[in-house]
């Protein structure tokens, strides 16, 4: 069984910062992609940022030069550093893992969420 758990939300002043943290345990493919997803109330979730075990990344153009996500691989842990943050990044944000299942498709797996709130 996979389980995440993540910390490092709360409430931060815009122009502020934070430092999401994401840890993954369990039996996981070492081939793999670890991200942040967030979800503002009356909207769907989305992608805010994603890295490969390889190393290559992907964010959502609205966090892009603002946050940075980074993975310690033999740790199986994710991080989402936000600067300058702005109210529109309030959220509860989640930490995916995905890898190729035996059986074909996507395994994946979430986080419980954390809440950020930026409001001054």
């Amino acid at each position: 069984q996979v389980q995440l758990v993540e910390s490092g939300g709360g409430l931060v002043q815009p122009g502020g910062s934070l430092r999401l943290s994401c840890a993954a345990s369990g039996s996981i493919f070492s081939i793999n992609t670890m991200g942040w997803y967030r979800q503002a109330p009356g909207k769907q979730r989305e992608l805010v940022a994603a890295i490969t075990s390889g190393g290559d990344t992907n964010y959502a153009d609205s966090v892009k030069g603002r946050f940075t996500i980074s993975r310690a691989n033999a740790k199986n842990t994710v991080d989402l550093q936000m600067n300058s943050l702005k109210p529109e990044d309030t959220a509860v944000y989640y930490c995916n893992l995905a890898y190729p299942s035996p059986y074909g498709g996507l395994s994946d797996y979430w986080g419980q969420g954390t809440q950020v709130i930026v409001s001054s």
